[in-house]
């Protein structure tokens, strides 16, 4: 298997070296301090805030500007379908960014495959608010996508530096919460700056790049470096000045980003993952296609509430406070699943068992199917409100189930690689997530509010035998993986 041992106990270990036939090994000590997983809880919760945070931030930006369309399609002259590009070309940007941050992360560590896209995202929000056209408004926005998607796609893989198996599924409910819920609370936040006449749309990318400076200059101060590899690299260069004994080394030193394997390796990792290894692409349809409905929302709830009911268009925005409830109702049942598959980890030798993490899907499957249908049946006026505001608090909780224990999944089962799979569900759905907010007013204009969310939702009850498939067949499937950690079959 190709990853390495990362937390066997330290010792010399005689391995061959160009060179230096008796080389020493570097690897954690028990208890060793320097060990990410040997943090203290308080400050692991610190790490977490922060992760939370970035990753927030980069999905907030993605539609705290949606509010404004229709000013910034008066203001360029262009049609209002056509500003739901500057929703779908920042999602895009997901899908080309993970597979360089992930390539950084796992070659230079977390900080470096974070840290300076955040900083580049503020500059970017900054070009996005002084654009005077659409063109520049649409460029802005998709490289600022591009640089948006180095935390969502390296923050949950960074969860596995820190934590255990059997308590990693707490610190993801946290982090899953802010990136499913960063985009439902950007509307809310963009209306009432957008109809602020003081403001504007353009104050909803100031806002944007003031949130990302003040995170990069937090997190540059406070965050530190959790990937073991590159800790046991400098703890190896650290050995070697300390003793003068130039035997010391890690595999990691010979890790290096260079033209040729940048293509070959980094930025095919995740591509390779995505189309051979049939677990990343089953998961990552299914949690695409949940994931995309938060941004296919952000366009069928002003042709529901705003249109169809004729609210006004702040007080349309207050239905994406059902989305918000439905995502924070589902991290009880995300907590709920953590006992069992606590029991299941200590059976496994302390060991993860990511098929433990399935059955919590079942239920989210059946959320989302439920209100789906639910949602398009009774959001035509003549109904009451309130049912179909309820109806997507189910949608907006069976997605964030299934979205957060398909991440775990992946996690538990990709280890040292688990970024590069979670870029290559954050990949594909970027593509579907971008293509929904494009697609929603046809589909729904043509087909009618019913019959479009019940093509949805008939598409929602196909993938609802995913989780027991996996749960029947994952662990024959983990034998014949090229990329699972040596161990874990």
């Amino acid at each position: 298997m190709i990853a390495p041992d990362l937390e066997s106990q330290a010792q010399p270990i005689q391995e061959p070296k160009p060179g230096d036939s008796q080389a020493f090994k570097v690897n954690f000590e028990k208890d060793d301090p320097r060990n990410p997983k040997n943090f203290s809880t308080v400050y692991k919760i610190w790490i977490v805030f922060q992760m939370s945070l970035l990753a927030m931030n980069g999905a907030l930006g993605s539609s705290i500007i949606s509010p404004g369309s229709a000013q910034i399609a008066a203001y360029t002259n262009i049609s209002s379908e056509l500003t739901s590009l500057t929703v779908a070309l920042f999602v895009l940007g997901w899908a080309f960014g993970p597979m360089v941050w992930a390539s950084i992360s796992e070659t230079y560590g977390r900080r470096l495959g974070m840290l300076p896209a955040v900083f580049i995202l503020g500059i970017l929000s900054v070009g996005t608010a002084v654009s005077k056209n659409a063109a520049a408004i649409f460029l802005t926005r998709f490289f600022a996508g591009i640089f948006a998607s180095a935390p969502i796609s390296n923050v949950p893989a960074a969860l596995g530096d820190i934590f255990p198996p059997a308590t990693r599924g707490n610190a993801m409910t946290f982090v899953t919460l802010c990136i499913t819920g960063g985009p439902t609370i950007g509307p809310l936040i963009g209306s009432a700056l957008t109809y602020n006449r003081h403001l504007g749309w353009r104050w909803t990318e100031y806002i944007e790049a003031i949130i990302s400076f003040s995170l990069f200059a937090l997190c540059a101060l406070c965050l530190p470096e959790t990937y073991p590899p590159v800790l046991l690299k400098r703890k190896a260069q650290h050995l070697r000045k300390e003793t003068g004994d130039e035997r010391y080394w890690h595999p990691q030193e010979q890790d290096k980003i260079n033209i040729h394997n940048i293509v070959t390796k980094h930025l095919a990792r995740p591509l390779r993952m995505l189309f051979t290894e049939p677990i990343v692409t089953i998961l990552a349809l299914y949690a695409s296609f949940t994931y995309s409905l938060i941004y296919l929302t952000l366009e069928l709830f002003p042709i529901v509430f705003e249109e169809g009911r004729h609210w006004s268009p702040i007080i349309s925005t207050l239905p994406f406070l059902s989305i918000l409830v439905g995502v924070i109702c589902a991290v009880f049942l995300n907590f709920a699943n953590q006992p069992r598959y606590k029991r299941a980890v200590k059976e496994n030798q302390g060991k993860a068992v990511p098929e433990a993490r399935l059955p919590p899907i079942i239920i989210g499957g059946t959320f989302l199917s439920l209100g789906l249908f639910w949602f398009g049946w009774t959001a035509a006026p003549k109904y009451p409100w309130p049912s179909s505001v309820v109806a997507a608090g189910f949608i907006a909780a069976g997605f964030n189930i299934v979205f957060q224990q398909c991440l775990n999944f992946l996690v538990d089962k990709y280890g040292p690689f688990a970024a590069s799979a979670v870029s290559a569900n954050t990949m594909l759905r970027s593509v579907l997530a971008c293509a929904m907010p494009i697609a929603a007013r046809p589909m729904f204009e043509s087909l009618g509010l019913g019959p479009a969310a019940s093509l949805l939702g008939g598409i929602s009850c196909l993938a609802l035998p995913v989780p027991l498939l996996f749960m029947q067949y994952g662990a024959s499937l983990r034998t014949k993986s090229r990329f699972i950690p040596a161990g874990d079959t």
